[in-house]
């Protein structure tokens, strides 16, 4: 049934465009920024529009007219001397035409609500439209008898390739559930990625906040069946993520370095999906780059000590041990020592270069030894990840530097692991997920960064060979230009009214913009290339066991 809500208001100062028109409606009729209205256009055509902005306005041509007709001020409940004639008046955002007839709609035309089929056509959600569909969430729209909850669906080669790839979300920490929304996402590629595209897909998440992300195989507890029935309504089987494997960094005396209960870690040893982590030099010899990640080199000095240590010159050729290493560039730094050929790297370049790598290598994990319960993760990567599985990397105990390198190791794996196709059962997809991706990727992150230049190059050519990144920061202004302009779909949380003030958000229409101050946790604006327009979709908690400090 067509519930008409009102009439298409072209005046002189705010004419009908092919982008925009105006409609008064009643001023009780409950409307909200987002929810989707349709207009009968030309040729029995349906012309569909987005609300943006709701005014309210009398018959009083100024506040002090309003005061007078209340008595002078009066400010009880009586209506006052006169009773004001008042209206609503609404912007509506032209997004589509069923018949791609995009004049203005016509003064006067009746603006009508619209049921599930008309939202879905709106939007570009229509099951015939969408191939490859993937569940992202869902929207709610009005209010009372005629409220609807639409199924969000996307055609998934615009998220994780080949038509577009990368997801970058930001909101504020606590309000914004950035990695809950993450991990709705990634459990339900998991579930139906590989069912209905016939690619296989495996995942690394990097674990940086307390324990959120160390036991996303167990199922949460705490779930209401409400809750859970809109998992159902979503397509989706209320389980937790599966065939997922734990890593923990090393740490002296069996101290693993996690905020992980230990009870918890020898239950999963018990059930061999716990490993603990270390690197040696034999296998790491080759990203003593990552070391550096966090130093600014502007000169190129400390490159040309790496280059000189990997390429085996000097005395560096057969070191098999970090504190051999250490022992080598040592010798470099004393006064007369022939460093680097024809002494082109001077002493104090290696001095610089030595109080870099003591302080990059000061953490449990660089150990000389690694015995048969312990694993390298890039040979981990090399030989084991395989479809369907999930890598949860635990770093969140690990200091700064100690991070970049692990983080700067996996994901140089994960690239050498497609360009090598050493073996025959390499996943189609690897999705690596980051938080906090601010601490790897920010606009004031050395230019010369190891780890920069990777995630770099997963953005502008990891989608050619199935590399997607999932990441995620608080504050979309502080990461680099070129990373999020290389994310084809951007989910924005709520925020504060400092950071909607960065160009980042200029193209926001300015009620949304005032909105992220406000969204609720579960809430997200998206931005994809197969949508039509900006959406605010919704999605329930996560299915897997949440922890006091996630």
């Amino acid at each position: 049934m067509k519930k008409i809500i009102g009439k298409v208001s072209a005046t002189e100062n705010c004419p009908s465009t092919i982008d925009e028109f105006y409609f008064w409606t009643d001023k009780k009729q409950l409307l909200s920024p987002f929810d989707v209205i349709k207009v009968e256009h030309e040729n029995s055509s349906i012309t569909y529009g987005i609300v943006e902005e709701i005014n309210h306005v009398t018959d009083a041509p100024s506040h002090f007219t309003s005061y007078i007709s209340s008595d002078f001020g009066d400010i009880s409940e009586n209506i006052g001397n006169m009773n004001r004639l008042g209206m609503n008046y609404v912007k509506a955002r032209v997004i589509c035409n069923t018949e791609n007839i995009y004049t203005p709609v016509l003064d006067s035309r009746q603006v009508s609500l619209c049921d599930e089929d008309d939202v879905r056509t709106a939007l570009g959600l229509t099951e015939e439209e969408i191939k490859n569909p993937l569940v992202c969430g869902y929207l709610e729209m009005y209010k009372g008898e005629y409220a609807i909850k639409v199924k969000v669906i996307l055609n998934s080669h615009f998220l994780i390739g080949p038509d577009g790839a990368h997801i970058n979300i930001s909101g504020i920490s606590g309000l914004a559930a950035k990695t809950s929304y993450s991990m709705f996402l990634l459990n339900a590629i998991q579930q139906k990625f590989h069912l209905q595209s016939g690619e296989t897909v495996a995942f690394v998440l990097f674990n940086v906040k307390g324990r959120d992300l160390m036991a996303i195989d167990e199922p949460n507890p705490e779930l209401s069946i409400n809750e859970k029935q809109i998992y159902k309504e979503l397509g989706l089987q209320v389980n937790p993520f599966q065939n997922v494997r734990y890593y923990y960094p090393y740490g002296k005396n069996d101290n693993l370095q996690t905020y992980a209960d230990p009870d918890d870690i020898k239950k999963q040893k018990k059930r061999n999906i716990a490993y603990t982590y270390k690197y040696s030099y034999e296998h790491s010899s080759d990203m003593i780059d990552l070391l550096l990640a966090n130093e600014d080199d502007s000169t190129g000095t400390l490159e040309s000590c790496v280059n000189y240590i990997i390429n085996g010159e000097g005395d560096f050729n057969g070191i098999d041990k970090w504190r051999t290493l250490v022992a080598k560039i040592d010798e470099c730094t004393k006064t007369g020592s022939s460093g680097g050929h024809k002494n082109e790297i001077q002493v104090a370049s290696w001095r610089k270069f030595k109080r870099c790598v003591n302080k990059a290598i000061n953490n449990d994990i660089f150990s000389n030894t690694v015995t048969d319960n312990e694993v390298e993760l890039p040979q981990e990567i090399a030989n084991h990840l395989k479809q369907g599985e999930v890598m949860v990397v635990d770093i969140a105990r690990l200091d700064d530097n100690s991070q970049s390198f692990v983080f700067g190791s996996v994901t140089r794996a994960i690239y050498d692991l497609k360009l090598g196709a050493s073996r025959d059962n390499i996943p189609d997809k690897v999705i690596i997920f980051v938080d906090e991706l601010n601490k790897y990727a920010s606009s004031d992150t050395p230019k010369n960064s190891p780890i920069l230049k990777q995630i770099l190059d997963i953005t502008e050519r990891g989608r050619s060979l199935g590399i997607i990144l999932f990441s995620v920061e608080q504050f979309r202004s502080a990461i680099h230009e070129r990373v999020k302009g290389n994310c084809a779909t951007s989910a924005y949380g709520r925020t504060n009214a400092i950071e909607i003030s960065k160009p980042d958000y200029r193209y926001i229409p300015k009620a949304y913009q005032n909105m992220l101050t406000r969204l609720s946790p579960g809430e997200y604006l998206i931005s994809n290339p197969a949508l039509r327009s900006l959406v605010n979709i919704r999605f329930p908690r996560p299915l897997y066991k949440q922890f006091p400090n996630g």
